[in-house]
């Protein structure tokens, strides 16, 4: 059973919805430690001071801001707190807009929230996001630091998304890249139009897996067992010149 990390209120007009917040996901990468190669040991990273030449204790040790070079604004515990701001736990909802109206390139974490008192309320609140296909919008604080924050409904639950803020993405005209100068023309447009439909599918998350980490533990366990690994010759992909051609042959290996 996950626990919750977090209790507050959702606000959105004079209705409240007490709510407790679980994290959405959990991440499965393989993690690998630093060893010390002559002899296995595991590496440990200590805080040096170059000015003294010696360990510092974590009690020593606090957030500072570069101003100059070597040179720092040095803020507490309670600073920081103090300029994230305090809601009283609170995630105001300032705004509804259309869920297919925000890119996910503005999500950042996802949580859960699960109904702490007033069942009634949040499913209240859950349905009607649901039927609107709407969002809300609010902030929130939380670890020291106020958050933009979406809320959606998701699978029977109440979904709470932080996001990044507008100038935090990049936008793609600011990309050093090469752009071709030729449009498509109708014949390529309509033949990969063809081909995207020829691959629709409805999303089911089960169907795709984390196939790189099988490989990686599957690896691990045979070189655990004393196997010896070879190296596996990288592939390079074709470039391929006809654009024209390679949508054809696209198009009849899918309709295969």
């Amino acid at each position: 059973m996950p626990r919750s990390i977090w209790n507050g209120t959702i606000a959105f007009g004079m209705v409240r919805v007490p709510v407790k917040l679980y994290t959405a996901t959990e991440s499965k990468t393989v993690r690998f430690h630093e060893v010390h190669a002559k002899d296995g040991a595991r590496i440990q990273h200590r805080r040096i001071c170059p000015r003294e030449d010696r360990e510092v204790p974590a009690t020593e040790v606090v957030k500072g801001f570069e101003v100059a070079p070597d040179e720092y604004v040095v803020l507490t515990k309670e600073e920081v707190k103090a300029a994230a701001g305090d809601r009283g736990k609170v995630v105001h909802l300032e705004a509804f807009v259309d869920v297919a109206e925000i890119d996910p390139v503005f999500y950042e974490s996802s949580y859960f929230l699960g109904s702490r008192d007033d069942a009634d309320a949040y499913r209240l609140l859950h349905d009607a996001l649901r039927r609107s296909r709407r969002a809300g919008i609010g902030r929130f604080s939380f670890h020291d630091r106020e958050y933009l924050v979406a809320l959606r409904a998701f699978e029977g639950v109440l979904a709470l998304h932080t996001m990044r803020f507008h100038d935090e993405v990049v936008r793609g005209e600011e990309l050093d890249m090469a752009r071709t100068q030729r449009r498509p023309s109708k014949r390529e447009l309509d033949m990969a139009n063809q081909l995207v439909e020829a691959l629709r599918r409805d999303f089911d998350p089960s169907a795709y897996r984390d196939t790189y980490r099988e490989a990686v533990l599957n690896l691990i366990k045979r070189k655990a067992a004393g196997q010896r690994i070879e190296p596996v010759p990288r592939e390079e992909a074709p470039a391929e010149d006809d654009l024209t051609a390679a949508l054809e042959a696209s198009l009849s290996s899918a309709r295969r």
